[in-house]
């Protein structure tokens, strides 16, 4: 059965990787070491990239079926439960026995900027899945985080096996012969990831220098400032949209949700790309983490506000 948004041509996403209880402090600014400061506001949401992309997927009109490592503590039962009210089919979760799961604690400023400090148990980087084969057997296209390579990884492979679209978001700075840069067939980088793995400043040439390891598509999101990408061994550039940011958590996240699926319905990597960027911006004037990803709807009609995006060379 169809989540109550999703389209007549939905397409199944599976979401694996990182899955994480955020508590998000909203404060007039950084507090200084040493120093005690009061927020303004507090609340606590789900997060992680792939539990984010998977909220994301639902709302933009898709299915999304989530797995990943947490533990069998209470916050995991909240996160579980929330993920439960956004339509995200989270059978594929695994929860290990005596470990606490994946939490956050998030310094939001008045400009959307913001400050993390994450404990993530050892034994949730260690898990493996249990059954990758029949984690993808009703997938349509896979999206993966590099936070737990060792979980994500045998699904990947699974995914690829079956002949299934495999979008890596590498969010956490690897090596640049990482496994999962040759098995995946996207690779969308964050600027910070890539230009750690690479040692480059220069985005394009970091993409270039990954595109020596990979035949992956090979792409890169810089916050405010133009997505750069590689199609046919040249260098393109897509612009973001405009937007006074309020929150730009899991703003990536969404990013990476709205590009799997509009590429598993058929759209060319530029388009894409494009509503990749507009479903991002419209997150980052909300607050919350996933609890601040659109619905399509408003996507789209951004989309039609918007001049249409020119995919020059940089």
């Amino acid at each position: 059965m169809n989540p109550p948004g999703a389209r007549p041509d939905a397409r199944t996403i599976l979401c694996a990787g990182i899955i994480v209880l955020d508590e998000v402090f909203q404060v007039d600014r950084f507090p200084r070491p040493d120093e005690k400061i009061q927020a303004q506001s507090f609340f606590i949401v789900n997060g992680g990239c792939a539990a984010n992309a998977a909220v994301a997927v639902v709302r933009l009109g898709g299915r999304a079926a989530l797995a990943g490592p947490l533990g069998d503590d209470a916050n995991g039962e909240r996160v579980l439960a929330a993920l439960a009210r956004e339509e995200v089919d989270c059978s594929g979760c695994q929860r290990l026995a005596g470990t606490p799961t994946a939490v956050s604690a998030i310094f939001l400023d008045p400009h959307g900027e913001r400050m993390i400090v994450t404990h993530c148990d050892d034994r949730l980087a260690a898990a493996r899945p249990i059954n990758p084969a029949r984690l993808v057997a009703s997938a349509d296209a896979v999206l993966a985080d590099n936070r737990f390579p060792e979980f994500v990884r045998p699904i990947c492979e699974a995914a690829r096996a079956r002949g299934l679209m495999v979008v890596l978001d590498a969010d956490r700075p690897t090596q640049i012969c990482d496994e999962l840069f040759r098995i995946a067939t996207h690779v969308v980088f964050s600027s910070e990831c890539l230009c750690a793995t690479t040692g480059r400043d220069d985005l394009a040439a970091g993409l270039a220098a990954v595109a020596a390891t990979t035949s992956a598509f090979l792409a890169v999101t810089h916050g405010p400032n133009d997505v750069l990408w590689r199609e046919g061994g040249a260098m393109r550039k897509s612009p973001v949209f405009a937007v006074d940011a309020v929150d730009t958590l899991g703003a990536g996240d969404v990013f990476h949700g709205a590009f799997t699926l509009a590429l598993a319905q058929g759209h060319t990597l530029a388009a894409a790309i494009r509503f990749a960027a507009a479903a991002a911006g419209l997150k980052c004037t909300r607050l919350g983490g996933s609890r601040g990803a659109p619905r399509r709807g408003e996507v789209e009609a951004l989309l039609a506000r918007a001049p249409a995006s020119k995919f020059e060379l940089p």
